[in-house]
């Protein structure tokens, strides 16, 4: 793609490395056929090529953004998809989040917008705030049908539709040490969202990182990795999140040690992993930040390296495999958690249309509901059609998404690996043999 960019604009770094991604676009409109908006939408504002379009106009002229522009930027879910399907390697996550850093900067959202954002901003980071938010929810479910019918308002039902009916309760620490000397050592990320909606998640990576003999670790400091307002545009913020859990991270790491950052949100591993390229310009963390994006892994990704032992369940459940975008498109892991399943016991089918997002997208599913309801629905159909009697994914948004339109039970992977490997069955989950059908009024 030829641009026009100054020479002075190019002084800029984040106009710089835009300008380098928009050049290697040649136009070929392969992404279009993998983007979720276009196909679900069919406008090519609403694919990856027609916003690479506006980004470039909208920079190269530095104006404002508009609210055209806005309205389909804030239409891509950033699922990544397109960089999956891309023949010249266009890097189309680092040039949307710099096209929402712009925006944030220069455009003006109505009111209601300008609110529900800061108010995610403000509470989904900070899991005490989030957990109060949550009891708060449940009074307010009953009315979820009349925000629904005022438009400025769905994002609040939506919001409102997706709140647990209870939430479970906070668990102290998931740092565990093995018996023996220790195989490995590693922190987990505690996070924000899932140690909130299912802390259940990283204690069942603990157990199971703990009998595999590997010292599992909580940093003192840690928190949110900085996805969810990254997301938004809002990047001091996502930094400031950044560079605490380096710094939070580095003191175990000079203290003695890890041999990885294990991650078991997909979206915050996407996040975390890029580390070092948010703090590229910042010399007191560039180097550190570095560091900490080469250890982090997606926990199936640390595990895939284990020779494990036989499991101890009956084989035979059939599981369909969600692929969340952040750990397929986003992170290239698509093969480890198949077949750490399978090695267990599991039966795995894959749903039509995998590469599809499911409408989460941090806070796409609150943001753009309308748009999010079409693809979860869309993925639950294909989801239900495998027959499988349970789901299994690996990112918190997704269950979230994928249990507000499906009665069947969906659970983590490393959940299933525990139990496969002496851990605690995970509740909802059939006997091997249940059909889909039955288990779906079990649930």
């Amino acid at each position: 793609m030829q641009t026009n960019f100054t020479p002075e604009q190019l002084a800029d770094p984040h106009t710089a490395e835009s300008e380098t991604i928009l050049r290697k676009c040649v136009h070929c409109g392969f992404c279009t056929a993998t983007c979720p908006t276009y196909v679900e939408l069919g406008n090519e504002l609403d694919s990856p090529r027609g916003r690479i379009y506006l980004i470039k106009e909208m920079l190269e002229n530095e104006r404002p953004a508009d609210r055209e522009t806005v309205t389909h930027i804030d239409r891509c879910l950033s699922c990544l998809s397109c960089m999956t399907t891309c023949p010249s390697g266009v890097n189309y996550m680092h040039l949307v989040d710099h096209a929402r850093t712009y925006i944030e900067k220069t455009y003006r959202r109505p009111l209601l917008d300008r609110l529900m954002r800061a108010m995610l901003a403000r509470v989904l980071p900070y899991p005490g705030r989030f957990r109060l938010a949550l009891r708060l929810a449940r009074i307010g479910r009953p009315f979820a049908p009349l925000f629904r019918a005022i438009p400025g308002l769905k994002p609040v039902a939506s919001m409102l539709e997706l709140a647990p009916q209870q939430t479970p309760a906070a668990e102290a620490s998931a740092a565990l040490k093995p018996e023996g000397r220790p195989q490995g050592r590693v922190a987990l990320l505690a996070g924000c969202a899932q140690s909130v909606l299912d802390p259940g998640i990283n204690a069942a990576a603990s157990r199971l990182l703990s009998r595999l003999g590997v010292e599992v670790v909580r940093p003192e400091g840690e928190g949110c990795c900085g996805a969810l307002v990254h997301h938004m545009g809002r990047e001091e913020e996502a930094l400031a999140f950044a560079r605490r859990n380096v710094d939070a991270w580095m003191r175990v790491i000079n203290g003695g040690g890890l041999d990885a950052i294990i991650i078991t949100a997909s979206g915050c591993g996407t996040t975390i992993k890029d580390y070092g390229h948010m703090l590229r310009l910042d010399p007191a963390y560039a180097e550190k930040a570095r560091q900490v994006s080469a250890l982090a892994k997606d926990v199936t990704e640390y595990l895939a390296k284990f020779d494990l032992p036989e499991p101890e369940i009956p084989p035979g459940l059939t599981i369909a495999y969600h692929s969340a975008c952040s750990l397929q498109h986003g992170q290239k892991i698509t093969r480890q958690p198949k077949a750490l399943l399978t090695r267990a016991g599991f039966i795995v089918k894959e749903p039509r249309e995998g590469h599809l997002c499911c409408g989460s997208a941090g806070t796409y599913n609150i943001l753009q509901p309308d748009i999010s309801r079409r693809l979860r629905d869309r993925k639950v159909e294909n989801i239900e059609a495998t027959g499988a009697v349970a789901v299994a994914a690996g990112n918190i948004g997704c269950i979230t998404q994928i249990a507000s339109g499906s009665a069947l039970p969906i659970v983590h992977t490393v959940e299933l690996l525990d139990w496969a490997y002496g851990g605690p069955k995970p509740g909802g989950l059939p006997e091997a043999g249940q059909k889909a059908g039955q288990a779906a009024v079990a649930a």
